[in-house]
């Protein structure tokens, strides 16, 4: 009997209902669920029976087997969650804590390495698939669910359903990036690939969108192709879309705007890495009239 047909307990399924009134996502859920479960593997019964110190040890556990920050603060929010919700029982994470992790400054594309990166991209599909991400800032799972009619060429925008956060939002569309999808409909079309109303960037079957999986692997396929070698993600390209925008002086808040974040702290911390602007600064020293010493 595989996991998808065993009968789910009575907590799991509370649990589940609990995540589903509050419209959490399926990848949500599923993190959530996977964080019981690893405790429940740890703690040796009901996860229902543990005690603030069973929280606690279990932490330290994770810590001790070199559990990477992101990981273990993902695992105490999934916890956190059935303890605090589920059960009702808020007190029993009272001896956790989730651990600070340094923010690091993204690495960044230059604008000659983006050229190269989708001059590489191996088909049209791809090129314009990445060439959205990098054009209009959108994330890898808000570029796969696009469909044709999301993009607005009388407005020049493109529509973003329930992205990051359950939000919708409008994206821009500049004229090259409109020319570049205009390119890929038309072939993807003449190949039956794009259907009307269907899919922008269909998978193997164009009922099916591409994966976000599989552009990241056109991404580094790219990436490879082109010969750049900077550990970088395919969130860099809307990385670059963001910096890029910046060192062009374009206002921080319309940045915001298009990158759909909540919080200006978040689009701000890219002006740390906009090193054009930086080169542009004239620094105190050139003030002075200041002489080598011999």
């Amino acid at each position: 009997m595989t996991e998808s047909t065993r009968a789910i307990s009575p907590l799991r399924q509370r649990m589940i209902d609990d995540m589903t009134l509050r419209k959490l996502g399926p990848r949500t859920q599923t993190a959530y669920i996977r964080a019981v479960k690893n405790f429940t593997r740890f703690f040796g019964q009901s996860p229902d029976a543990a005690t603030a110190e069973d929280l606690r040890r279990y932490q330290l556990y994770l810590v001790q087997q070199n559990t990477s920050s992101t990981t273990l603060n993902a695992t105490l929010t999934g916890l956190r969650f059935f303890f605090e919700i589920t059960l009702d029982r808020p007190g029993v994470m009272k001896h956790t804590s989730h651990v600070h992790q340094p923010r690091k400054l993204p690495v960044i594309l230059s604008v000659e390495e983006i050229t190269q990166l989708l001059q590489a991209a191996g088909s049209l599909k791809y090129q314009a698939a990445l060439g959205v991400s990098y054009g209009a800032g959108l994330r890898a799972s808000e570029v796969v669910h696009l469909t044709v009619t999301d993009i607005d060429s009388k407005r020049r925008v493109i529509r973003v359903e329930q992205g990051k956060g359950k939000r919708d939002r409008y994206a821009m569309l500049s004229p090259a990036l409109l020319e570049l999808l205009r390119a890929w409909w038309r072939e993807g079309t003449a190949q039956r690939k794009v259907l009307p109303g269907g899919w922008l960037f269909p998978g193997q079957d164009p009922v099916n969108h591409l994966s976000a999986r599989q552009l990241n692997r056109a991404f580094h396929r790219a990436l490879d192709a082109a010969e750049i070698n900077k550990r970088v993600t395919l969130h860099g390209l809307r990385h670059a879309f963001a910096t890029h925008l910046l060192e062009q002086r374009e206002d921080i808040r319309v940045i915001q705007v298009l990158l759909g974040h909540q919080k200006l702290d978040n689009t701000a911390r890219y002006t740390h890495v906009a090193t054009k602007i930086l080169h542009e600064v004239k620094g105190p020293l050139e003030y002075l009239d200041l002489k080598p010493t011999a």
